[in-house]
């Protein structure tokens, strides 16, 4: 009986992970434009099964989740925008893995707040260096569009990229911070469950 014990841990493990992924990937679907910011950056609340994931199991498990939400949107929507879909995944990582982190160093709320704030702000810039050095760039070869000079990336990433991510990240970590605590006894219970 031990011995199948860590098995059939690995295999909740592996379910939990993938449900997770699949509700993050419809989540995507469901986004919307901020006011006053380029209609083609859109907020949707797919990091939010990734932020639980990483507050369930460990750090790494946020990034599966939001690997598995990128490769199954890749999928779904046949290979559309990868650069886009690359994009989600870094600013994915650069804001579940900080909360995860702090969350799993102190357990409190208040952790996790700092985690959620911490993530926002590398996520917005890291956005904007990562915008300006290689997303762009990408994009202007992957759509056979002329180089865009220095001067054009540096307004599209002040003026776009870095208040988009500041906003959604502020946005996601209000709607996930009453769910957590609603969920918090959930979330401690399947840690202990589970692992």
């Amino acid at each position: 009986m031990q011995k199948r014990k860590p098995q059939s841990s690995s295999l909740v493990k592996l379910i939990v992970l993938s449900l997770l992924g699949t509700i993050s990937m419809i989540l995507m679907f469901l986004n919307f434009p901020l006011p006053l910011l380029p209609q083609y950056l859109k907020v949707d609340f797919s990091d939010i099964p990734a932020l639980i994931a990483g507050l369930i199991f460990t750090p790494v498990a946020g990034i599966i989740v939001e690997g598995l939400k990128n490769l199954l949107y890749l999928v779904y929507t046949g290979a559309a925008d990868p650069i886009g879909i690359a994009a989600n995944f870094a600013a994915g990582i650069m804001f579940v893995v900080p909360a995860a982190m702090l969350y799993h160093k102190f357990k409190t709320t208040k952790s996790l707040v700092s985690g959620l704030f911490t993530g926002t702000a590398i996520m917005a810039i890291g956005m904007g260096v990562l915008n300006y050095f290689l997303i762009l760039p990408a994009y202007s070869w992957f759509m056979g569009w002329e180089t865009m000079s220095a001067q054009v990336k540096w307004v599209t990433v002040i003026a776009g990229i870095l208040p988009f991510n500041a906003l959604k990240g502020i946005v996601i970590a209000a709607l996930f911070v009453p769910l957590f605590m609603k969920m918090k006894l959930w979330i401690a219970q399947k840690r202990i469950t589970i692992t």
